[in-house]
């Protein structure tokens, strides 16, 4: 199915929205902002903003933070079309999930459409969660796979994972993974570790292509990070990436 007609399936108004954004703006690319500065982060949002769908921040690594930086990251949102994927990450019981949604420094349910977690804490985790997030119609992806080497995802907690995003079809949108998961159209699959050679680095993070994940595995987004940031000309490299994984959707 094209993204358009999966969103018919989506009981997640977020999902909805990112399926037919993706169609719209004919990007299926993720840039993972991790830098350290604040205006760093601005100043990608505003130069790659155009050509990815969505932007992916780690806002707990900026050592400048305010609360200016997450409303001007919504502005450029707004002026480019694309979402926000805060990578918390959330691993602990529902309520203290809960505040660190909502509260402490960074309010981040105010600002990140999308947010992700572990289902290692059990279907808690995604209750208390949604309590803050449903009414602000924000979307949840929990982690089903990482890309580092020799991480714990084993096949049973995989499929654990997907039985427990079926139980909040309203809230939980998809999931983290390197491969389709489900056959139900409504999930929606971002991949990390994308570059266009295979290879890891010092650190364990593996790496495959955009046709790898999208052809071969079956998921939908890309999500690229250093591949675009440390490039020379990191605008061209975002134009290829976007390039590749639209014609990758198209091919399959």
């Amino acid at each position: 199915m094209h993204y358009s007609e999966r969103a018919r399936f989506c009981k997640n108004p977020l999902a909805k929205k990112l399926f037919q954004l993706l169609e719209q703006k004919k990007s299926n690319l993720a840039l993972s902002a991790d830098v350290t500065q604040a205006q760093k982060l601005l100043d990608l949002a505003e130069l790659i903003g155009p050509e990815i769908c969505v932007l992916k921040t780690h806002i707990d690594i900026v050592e400048d933070f305010t609360p200016a930086l997450t409303q001007k990251l919504n502005e450029l949102a707004h002026k480019h079309h694309f979402l926000i994927f805060e990578d918390r990450k959330f691993a602990d019981i529902g309520n203290t999930v809960k505040l660190q949604y909502q509260k402490g420094i960074y309010h981040i349910a105010d600002w990140a459409d999308i947010i992700n977690a572990h289902s290692l804490p059990g279907p808690g985790i995604v209750s208390g969660l949604s309590e803050v997030g449903l009414a602000k119609q924000r979307g949840l992806l929990l982690l089903a796979e990482m890309s580092s080497a020799n991480h714990l995802f084993q096949p049973d907690y995989t499929q654990k994972t997907v039985a427990m995003a079926e139980q909040f079809p309203d809230f939980v949108m998809g999931f983290i993974a390197q491969r389709k998961l489900s056959s139900h159209p409504a999930w929606i699959y971002l991949t990390p570790g994308i570059q266009f050679a295979e290879k890891k680095d010092a650190l364990g993070q593996q790496y495959i292509t955009p046709h790898q994940a999208i052809v071969q595995n079956g998921t939908d987004i890309i999500i690229v990070g250093r591949g675009i940031i440390q490039a020379n000309d990191p605008l061209s490299e975002a134009r290829k990436y976007r390039e590749a994984g639209w014609q990758a959707y198209l091919q399959s």
